[in-house]
């Protein structure tokens, strides 16, 4: 089993307005309302870059801001992983329809936005950033499969992580074929066991059952299922309520990510 600290957290959804904000809603304290969401331009980019951010790129800079800036940490100082299942689908379906209407070439900037590493390139460019960055999909079971990621990324190197999961709807025709409701992000800053400053201690290992989803209220269940990043609910539920938890995730080829959550 693999063990951490979690020294940061953050989400951004309809409803969830920051973690501050929704820690009631998620601990099961308050009911959950749906909420119109328009995630915030990036001020720590220049101007011009941001002016050229997308929905998504904006939605995975505004979580994995404010996640860094609650754990006290130089976000400069972080390695990041940034996890997308539909990467940035807005970008890619302007670059389908000019492809299907137009023989005009495809502007330098959409293509530069296309890449699935695009949010981690504007987060380097933000907050001036040379540190190691990984970007990766995981169908449906993007938020496990990213979790466990970056345990053994940390288990490895022994340096905080910055993991940025998030997702945005994809425009028409794109979403009848992967139907994304709203958009949702969620941030963890996550260091080696007994870090200081640490909030919750999280211990991760794979299985190879398949897994049942953590129960959660209506209508965060309801939001659950209209995004995959949002199947890390329960996780950040167990962290807003404070209390000892033993979560499970469902990852591909049917095995599971067993999460243990211990408060410090």
């Amino acid at each position: 089993m693999i063990r951490l600290s979690v020294l940061g957290v953050a989400v951004l959804a309809p409803g969830l307005p920051g973690w501050a904000a929704s820690r009631a809603v998620l601990a099961g304290a308050a009911p959950w309302q749906d909420a119109p969401l328009t995630p915030p331009p990036p001020m720590l980019l220049p101007p011009t870059e941001r002016r050229r951010t997308s929905t998504a790129v904006r939605l995975a800079l505004a979580v994995a801001a404010e996640a860094a800036e609650a754990s006290g940490m130089p976000p400069e100082a972080l390695d990041t992983l940034f996890a997308s299942s539909n990467g940035d689908g807005q970008v890619i379906g302007s670059i389908l329809e000019a492809l299907h209407e137009t023989e005009v070439a495809i502007s330098p900037t959409q293509f530069h936005n296309s890449v699935h590493n695009a949010a981690a390139g504007y987060w380097g460019i933000a907050v001036g950033s040379a540190r190691p960055s990984v970007s990766t999909g995981g169908h449906d079971q993007v938020f496990a499969s990213a979790l466990l990621q970056a345990a053994a990324r940390i288990a490895t190197t022994g340096e905080p992580l910055l993991l940025c999961v998030s997702d945005a709807p994809l425009p028409p025709p794109l979403h009848a074929k992967r139907p994304t409701g709203c958009a949702f992000g969620l941030a963890l800053v996550l260091a080696p066991d007994g870090a200081p400053g640490a909030m919750v201690r999280l211990g991760l290992a794979y299985q190879p059952e398949p897994a049942t989803e953590p129960p959660l209220p209506e209508g965060l269940a309801a939001l659950r299922a209209a995004n995959a990043s949002a199947r890390g609910l329960p996780l950040l539920a167990a962290l807003a309520a404070m209390q000892p938890a033993e979560l499970r995730f469902g990852m591909l080829e049917d095995g599971a990510l067993a999460v243990e959550v211990a408060p410090c």
